[in-house]
């Protein structure tokens, strides 16, 4: 499973962004220099998440969306395709992808109208 595939599995089961974690994190006095396993326990007791997925979202509270370049398009279970991370979140850039579809849907009927 990709890095992505992680982050977009924790928004499916918790309905939050990596970015809205960032943020309680944040709030919680989390930051680059807590511990790894303060904040899996607090994902644990609060999200239910596993130490994988909580892993995953400690990178992104201490380093930001961005990972290593081993990881980008190595052909591994672990690939991704880019080495910086989408935190905003899978729904919000699949309701981008809806609007602009829609937007486009407008103009090309715009068009066959003139």
């Amino acid at each position: 499973m990709s890095f992505q595939a992680y982050l977009d599995n924790i928004e499916a089961k918790t309905g939050k962004t990596p970015n809205e974690f960032i943020a309680l994190a944040k709030a919680k006095g989390f930051g680059a220099d807590t511990k790894a396993g303060e904040i899996v326990a607090w994902l644990k007791e609060d999200f239910d998440l596993g130490r994988g997925h909580a892993m995953a979202l400690v990178h992104v509270i201490k380093n930001g969306a961005t990972i290593s370049d081993k990881h980008v398009n190595s052909g591994g279970t672990h690939s991704d395709p880019s080495n910086t991370l989408r935190l905003s979140g899978a729904r919000k850039t699949a309701a981008k992808k809806t609007v602009k579809k829609k937007v486009a849907k407008k103009a090309a009927k715009k068009a066959t109208r003139k």
